[in-house]
């Protein structure tokens, strides 16, 4: 390890080492720390270096955050419409799943680790960053709270006018966050794979379903 880090750092120290007119740039340190980054991970089962690549989005964003600004809304406008055009909806037109299944996916934190099977269901982890039914009292706070999710917003009847509008943001927001939130921190378990079809039905389901300990 002390090697990879040493030969990562190489770049920077020659710079320094060149003359003293000319100090490593903000984007030298940034590579510098890429290489080493790279250099320190390696394929182990299911989970792959191809994780560090970063797409537009994250750049974006990771560059605002360093510099300790929003997002300009040109940018943040073209990466919600960019990942918009990822959403895929139910392949049956049907939205809900049976909300028991829904609150073990958001138990679950399962998955996506070297020691995890490709084969295997993942879980949602849900409750890792959101309260979401009255029953369950650990939870994290790092999102709002979704308890009375459907209640709140009237969705007692889905097929309605009001409850599809609220069905279909919910979906696409479950299934890339970053469509409605430039720089969301909520995984985009849809388009990165990380639930499936009937496992984002059943997160819907405890979401909105109005037999769902959540909305009652």
């Amino acid at each position: 390890m002390k090697k990879m880090i040493a030969f990562a750092l190489l770049p920077v120290a020659a710079l320094v080492l060149s003359g003293c007119t000319a100090s490593p740039s903000a984007a030298d340190y940034d590579k510098a720390a890429a290489d080493m980054i790279k250099a320190s991970f390696q394929d182990r089962g299911i989970a792959k270096v191809d994780r560090l690549v970063q797409d537009d989005a994250n750049r974006e964003c990771v560059a605002a955050d360093v510099a300790r600004k929003p997002l300009d809304e040109k940018t943040a406008k073209a990466i919600e419409a960019a990942n918009m055009k990822t959403v895929k909806w139910p392949s049956d037109g049907k939205f809900i799943g049976d909300w028991k299944e829904g609150e073990k996916i958001a138990q679950s934190g399962r998955g996506l680790t070297w020691t995890d099977k490709a084969e295997d269901a993942n879980g949602g982890n849900c409750y890792n960053c959101h309260q979401i039914s009255k029953e369950e009292i650990s939870f994290g706070t790092l999102g709002p709270s979704l308890y009375n999710y459907g209640k709140l917003r009237g969705v007692t009847d889905p097929a309605s006018a009001g409850g599809k509008a609220i069905v279909e943001y919910t979906w696409g927001k479950l299934w890339n966050s970053r469509a409605y939130n430039a720089c969301s921190q909520m995984p985009r378990v849809g388009h990165k794979g990380i639930l499936n079809e009937k496992q984002l039905k059943d997160v819907m389901a405890l979401l909105l379903d109005p037999a769902s300990p959540v909305n009652k």
